[in-house]
């Protein structure tokens, strides 16, 4: 066969039919119509969306922190205040540095050169190498003009006072958010709100322009609280001292105006700077006055006396017989330090009888002592805001057996805390009401109280309390040159595995001056182990020696002339556990 030309092809003779042609005209001319109308819609009509996916490769907005509010005393003291700081992060992808380089940033940055080499190695876009680090600090490592290296304005909080303040204002978290105590109380007020600005960054994360603000940051609102510095001071140095001289386990301490239920003072120990937050955990956190309880001793007796005053069981100078020093109630025996014999029933708190105690709790029923302590708030949380705020103990009456019910007069088989006890203490400070307590200052009168007993009754347990810190009482100790004082002792075992041990917590709760009740002071030392333990002995001098600090701190005018504290010519009374 003769091969044939491609030009001769008998194929290329032959037509395509003009419908192919005409379909192919119309759908060229069709895909340019809609390149066309799709380069109109975009270009002209909906521009937006060619406008985001450009500025997505150069535009950003970025956050501006806001300041966190502070907290200051009720004379405007700064005692939490947030200070500018920066922090260090990466690109992982732009980052190339060399083996030299990753030496100095590590050194600089008090970081290890592998930590550093992993976070930058990381499959990320975003990495923090170091948060909050000082300015100063900070233009050392912008020195270093690494690649993929950048700088972020924070905020970190400061607190002048350190671990004198660290309980009643709590700490931050790196993220500038409250993670305890008032911090953590008052985040919502206190944290405020970023603002955000457009700005124009180079691919290497450098800012070139600064485009616009999107929206300014609303920085957070001061909290002035009721907290006095001198009197946060005072108390600090005074518990410290104490619980260095009788080699204590632990101690609080809370201050309070009588009048309208301020919190002056807070103090726990042992305790933390929250200034250096790397290691905070365990015992030093916990803010005792609040979280932990303790059964009260002999300071509950008042409460018993005023319940089977106000009830008409017994008036100020009704005699009890507490000999021969015990009492068998079922089968337990209740005993006093001392056998006392007679005594009135203002004897009976005077010299902290538990028999005589025991006795006028058994001349009611357990339903009233009940409803009694829960309309003080015993059993119920204060719900102040704290973080692990307890409520304490207080089983139902209903279950009381008359053992319990006895023991119970005089502060055993009840736990509270030391802020519940402060606050409780209102009721003889005050004329029988309780008014809510207040972390922040008040500038208007303070709402009006629960009564809880009579204003006479009230008077009545004042002058009872008075006399315990008289000669004779179980707290001479707790007496204040120029000044009229109350208060009541308590000395209690400490409960552990089920039975008591013997350990104790030694507590005094008191005011000052009585002629018009201005502060109260409650302080507890747990586990005293130097050889005293009564709560004469080791919580009244402490409460003295804050009270007359306090006293004159405020200006409170003295309601008792001027001469030398009046102790008893024997052996400090000792008081029922």
């Amino acid at each position: 066969m003769r091969p044939v030309k491609f030009s001769r092809s008998p194929l290329l003779s032959q037509r395509l039919p003009a419908w192919r042609q005409r379909l192919l005209l119309g759908l060229l001319l069709g895909g340019f119509l809609v390149l066309l109308g799709r380069s109109v819609y975009l270009q002209g009509i909906n521009n937006e969306f060619l406008g985001d996916k450009g500025r997505a490769r150069y535009e950003r907005v970025i956050e501006i922190s806001a300041t966190r509010g502070r907290i200051v005393d009720r004379h405007g003291d700064v005692l939490a205040v947030s200070t500018p700081v920066k922090s260090v992060w990466a690109i992982p992808e732009d980052v190339k540095l060399s083996p030299a380089q990753s030496r100095d940033l590590s050194k600089m940055l008090d970081l290890d050169v592998r930590d550093l080499n992993r976070k930058l190695a990381a499959d990320r876009d975003f990495v923090f190498v170091k948060r909050q680090i000082p300015p100063e600090l900070a233009t050392q490592v912008a020195g270093l003009k690494l690649a993929g290296i950048h700088l972020q304005n924070e905020y970190r909080r400061y607190y002048p006072a350190g671990d004198v303040m660290a309980h009643m204002l709590g700490f931050t978290g790196i993220e500038d958010k409250g993670q305890e105590g008032i911090e953590l109380a008052f985040n919502d007020q206190l944290t405020g709100r970023a603002g955000s600005r457009r700005v124009i960054k180079d691919r290497r994360g450098n800012i070139v322009e600064d485009v616009e603000s999107i929206h300014g940051p609303q920085e957070g609102k001061d909290i002035v609280l009721a907290l006095d510095s001198k009197v946060q001071y005072l108390a600090y140095a005074s518990l410290k001292k104490a619980i260095t001289e009788h080699k204590a386990k632990a101690g609080g301490m809370v201050v309070l105006d009588a009048r309208n239920g301020e919190i002056l003072a807070l103090v726990n120990l042992p305790t933390y700077n929250p200034n250096n937050r790397n290691r905070l955990a365990g015992a030093q956190l916990r803010n005792r006055a609040l979280t932990d309880t303790f059964e009260p001793g002999s300071t509950m007796k008042p409460f018993t006396a005023a319940l089977a005053l106000d009830k008409g069981k017994v008036r100020f100078d009704t005699p009890i017989q507490t000999s021969p020093g015990k009492l068998t109630i079922g089968s337990a025996t209740i005993s006093d330090a001392h056998a006392h014999g007679l005594l009135t029933v203002a004897q009976v708190i005077q010299k902290s009888s538990n028999i005589g105690a025991a006795k006028l709790a058994l001349s009611m029923t357990p339903a009233e002592m009940w409803e009694m302590f829960d309309h003080i708030g015993f059993g119920s949380p204060i719900k102040l805001g704290f973080p692990g705020e307890v409520g304490g103990r207080l089983r139902p009456a209903k279950y009381w057996k008359p053992i319990e019910q006895a023991t119970m007069s005089y502060g055993h088989g009840i736990s509270v805390t030391l802020m519940q006890m402060a606050r409780a203490y209102q009721v003889f400070a005050r004329d029988g009401d309780i008014v809510p307590l207040s972390l922040t200052r008040l500038d208007n009168p303070p709402p009006a109280g629960e009564q809880i007993f009579s204003a006479q009754t009230a008077r009545e347990v004042r002058a009872m309390l008075e006399m315990a810190v008289q000669p004779g009482g179980t707290a001479p100790k707790a007496q204040i040159p120029g000044y009229r004082v109350a208060g009541k002792t308590g000395t209690a075992h400490k409960l552990e595995g089920g039975a008591y041990a013997n350990k104790y917590v030694s507590s005094f709760v008191g005011f000052a001056p009585v002629s018009d009740p201005r502060l109260i002071v409650a302080v507890m030392i747990d586990e005293p182990s130097a050889g005293k333990h009564y709560g004469g002995e080791v919580a009244a001098p402490v409460f003295a020696e804050v009270m007359a600090g306090a006293l004159r701190t405020l200006g409170v005018g003295s309601d008792a002339p001027l001469k030398p504290l009046q102790m008893a010519n024997v052996e400090l009374v000792k008081e029922g556990m």
